[in-house]
């Protein structure tokens, strides 16, 4: 294990143990805000790719639901064997199946791991995000390889808490960053023309 994964690994288990000490307040609260940051940017007929999320993440299922319901096309993440993401359309809850890790994936057509070259937006999960948008995510690489697919104009956004966003993350060659930042708190945060 080199230094820059060793690092990353330290840094996991210290975010993952803050998230499980944050009150069910400030995790029920996140949800809204995070929402209420990112829905008046999206209008209707446009594409975004999103997350659900599941345990401490950042709760985007409000986000989810209503960007669909004000006629935003939401694709949500499959995850493949070897580590890259494909991507379906979010329908509704009904559309959503378990999967592995807790996951819940949609289960409609898939649209292939280029489906988000053209979006308007592509939100990410993170454990933590540094100010050169350097993400920190759970170690399978599959965002990465996400966000090298994205357009170079396409805004790209990690969703995290507001004390996840550090002066730096340990990064390694592989890594992408992403153009901004949503936080509870502080709402939508861009680092570069994302």
């Amino acid at each position: 294990m080199n230094d820059g994964e060793e690092s990353k690994r330290e840094l996991r288990g210290r975010l993952l143990k803050a998230r499980r000490a944050l009150g069910e307040a400030a995790r029920g609260a996140a949800g809204p805000s995070v929402r209420d940051a990112l829905l008046p940017r999206f209008t209707a007929g446009e594409t975004v790719a999103a997350y659900y999320s599941v345990g401490t993440e950042p709760d985007t299922h409000p986000l989810v639901a209503r960007l669909r319901l004000h006629g935003v096309r939401v694709l949500l993440p499959l995850f493949l064997a070897d580590g890259e993401l494909d991507w379906a359309e979010y329908t509704g809850v009904g559309s959503l199946a378990p999967a592995g890790h807790g996951l819940l994936e949609p289960t409609g057509p898939r649209l292939g791991m280029d489906a988000v070259r053209d979006v308007a937006a592509v939100l990410c999960p993170a454990l933590a995000v540094d100010r050169a948008g350097f993400r920190l995510g759970r170690g399978a690489g599959c965002y990465d390889r996400a966000l090298g697919r994205v357009g170079p104009r396409t805004p790209t956004l990690a969703v995290v808490y507001d004390s996840e966003v550090l002066d730096t993350v340990p990064t390694e060659d592989h890594d992408r960053p992403v153009g901004g930042v949503v936080t509870p708190g502080g709402g939508v945060r861009l680092f570069r023309d994302g």
